[in-house]
């Protein structure tokens, strides 16, 4: 076996008084591929920071083997103090190091090596660091949350690359897939310990799982010999103290033990303030387009989008997946076809990039704005209970939101969106930063809210595990949604998706595409029947919605039931009734309306 190339050994560091590594440890050898995890706060960009020498610990010993190479693509690149993007990546070469392959890189990424690095956006700034660290070919490559920022023909490419690489990797991600893909061993940070397992991130969560078992087995036993020996202590040990000292100092060093024992970390507790129920049919879109100047980035596109769904939206960056979200919520109008919005619509966005936290904010004055209460489905709370539920302790009330954590942060978004009632989710890249026990419990939310979910996304898995149909880019301003999550769109149009413009053509499609939910237009002429449906749809629908409302009013008496149980069961039977029946005319007048758009456009 080769000797290690690096080696930290009983790392011990020491925050604000509280311990956060005591006897970590890492090695890393020549072609290992390792995964770093552990929670939100557990120190996993620390210790890779340590590995680096950017941190010195308190103590323990950092080994690095002469003449072997480290680099390190940190989690908010810093490309200060360049002129260009090319002189960033050229910078991280040895002297004497060919030049040519950091171009190639910069190509390949989609920058020319001429931008201002002021002026990049969150996901070119990624790209160029990546760039810089993939350049040099170093022995070791140490990566925080590569995956951030970046697209998903991008992240793919990114996955074929590093599997290329004869640099031994340690990676750190909340990206599932990405970790199973390139992963061979992991490294779990937990409770100020590291624990190796010899096998990939696949294996990691059920391995965790029984060693968490088996931890609280071992917590009852030291509690238990605890309480034992406190008996024994209590039933006169007086009179045998001199026969009877090593039990007693044994008996200190199981409390001293116990005290220690920091037990399982916490996790959040997400609950969603949900509104009144919105329309059977949350949008409809028939034939929207969109274009700046002579760009198209949306062209005819149609769907139905109805309560319940969870829709993900996915393309290269640049494609207009914020353009068309923006237009299916109704904060954009279209240059040319028809957005119908449901009634009753409660919108609440998630920001995770993250722009509208201040950051001179407290995390308290973030939460609530002001005060110290927030209201959460009609509960009032105090806010240190509510930040307990996003793991944030008491005395982080009056922390500014500038010196927090990337995952700190999105939990503050993630807590601030889901105390405003709603129902209807616009989620915008969630899972940046949020460790997988958060993203499990995102999740389940999201699979037991009673509303409809919007997301945009890079990450293929939590794609997988939430949405209902995807809506994906294939370039030239089409659109086209597929029934299922990401696997099941790659399936159906029998290809990745399209690569960015400075990237690779995309590949040739094998089978049709099948728009999900997509109404078929006819072609005969509209019939005298057809045409009186399209001129008294609109009323019969203006009723019906009329009728829902004035039944949800009678409905929402809460002491109905109990009065009048007759009038209660034959005002939700008519409710039923009248939803069932405005789905339908809509449905119809839909239908129509596109027939007549095609013979007139024919």
């Amino acid at each position: 076996m080769a000797p290690p190339l690096l080696i930290l050994r009983d790392i011990q560091l020491t925050f604000g008084g509280k311990p956060l590594f005591e006897g970590a440890e890492l090695s890393v050898s020549a072609g290992d591929r390792l995964c770093l995890v552990g929670r939100n706060g557990s120190g996993k960009s620390t210790l890779m920071k340590i590995a680096t020498g950017e941190i010195e610990p308190d103590d323990g010993e950092r080994f690095v083997q002469p003449g072997s190479t480290v680099r390190y693509l940190p989690q908010e690149p810093d490309l200060d103090g360049f002129d260009t993007t090319l002189d960033h990546v050229l910078a991280g070469l040895e002297e004497g190091d060919d030049p040519q392959p950091a171009r190639r890189l910069l190509d390949r990424l989609g920058l020319t090596g001429s931008e201002d690095p002021v002026r990049l956006s969150g996901g070119e700034a990624r790209r160029c660091a990546l760039a810089r660290v993939l350049a040099p070919q170093p022995d070791i490559l140490l990566m925080d949350e590569p995956t951030n920022h970046l697209d998903l023909p991008t992240i793919e490419w990114l996955e074929t690359e590093l599997t290329s690489i004869r640099s031994a990797l340690v990676l750190i991600s909340h990206d599932r897939r990405f970790l199973e893909t390139l992963s061979q061993e992991t490294v779990w940070i937990d409770q100020g310990e590291t624990h190796r397992l010899d096998r990939g991130f696949a294996a990691f969560e059920p391995w965790r799982e029984e060693f968490l078992e088996r931890q609280e087995i071992e917590r009852h036993k030291l509690d238990r010999k605890i309480a034992a020996e406190t008996e024994w202590l209590h039933k006169g040990v007086t009179a045998r103290r001199k026969r009877n000292m090593g039990r007693l100092r044994a008996l200190k060093e199981l409390r001293r033990k116990r005290r220690s024992d920091r037990g399982p970390t916490g996790v959040v507790n997400m609950i969603a303030s949900e509104a009144e129920q919105s329309g059977k049919r949350v949008c409809v879109a028939k034939e929207i387009s969109k274009a700046y100047g002579d760009r198209e980035i949306v062209r005819n596109f149609s769907t139905v989008i109805a309560r319940g769904d969870r829709v993900g939206i996915v393309g290269p960056n640049g494609a207009g997946k914020t353009t068309l979200l923006n237009m299916l919520i109704g904060n954009l109008l279209p240059d040319d076809g028809h957005i119908r919005l449901g009634k009753n619509l409660e919108v609440e966005t998630l920001d995770q990039r993250r722009e509208s936290l201040n950051p001179a904010d407290t995390v308290a004055h973030a939460l609530t704005g002001g005060g110290d209460k927030v209201t959460i489905n009609g509960e009032t709370r105090h806010v240190i209970g509510y930040m307990k539920d996003f793991l944030f302790p008491p005395n982080q009330a009056r922390t500014p939101v500038s010196v927090l954590s990337g995952g700190e942060r999105g939990r503050i978004m993630l807590a601030r969106s889901f105390a405003k009632p709603s129902n209807l989710l616009v989620l915008d890249e969630p899972t940046n930063d949020l460790d997988l026990e958060t993203l499990d419990l995102l999740q389940e939310l999201l699979a037991e809210y009673a509303g409809t979910v919007l997301l945009v996304s890079h990450d293929r898995d939590f794609l997988d595990r939430v949405v209902t149909s995807v809506i994906a880019a294939e370039g030239d301003g089409k659109w086209v949604e597929y029934a299922g999550g990401y696997i099941d769109m790659l399936a159906q149009r029998g290809g990745d998706l399209p690569q960015s413009t400075a990237e690779a053509p995309r590949p040739k499609q094998t089978k049709p595409e099948t728009p999900k939910s997509r109404p078929k237009s006819g072609t005969a002429k509209l019939t005298f029947k057809d045409k009186h449906a399209l001129e008294t749809l609109p009323g019969e629908i203006a009723k019906l919605e009329a009728q829902i409302a004035e039944l949800q009013t009678i409905l929402a008496d809460p002491d109905l039931f109990s009065k009048d149980a007759d009038t209660f069961q034959k005002a939700a039977e008519e409710l039923q009734n009248a939803e069932a029946a405005i789905a339908d005319a809509e449905e119809r007048w839909l239908e129509l309306e596109m027939k007549r758009e095609d013979l007139e456009s024919g």
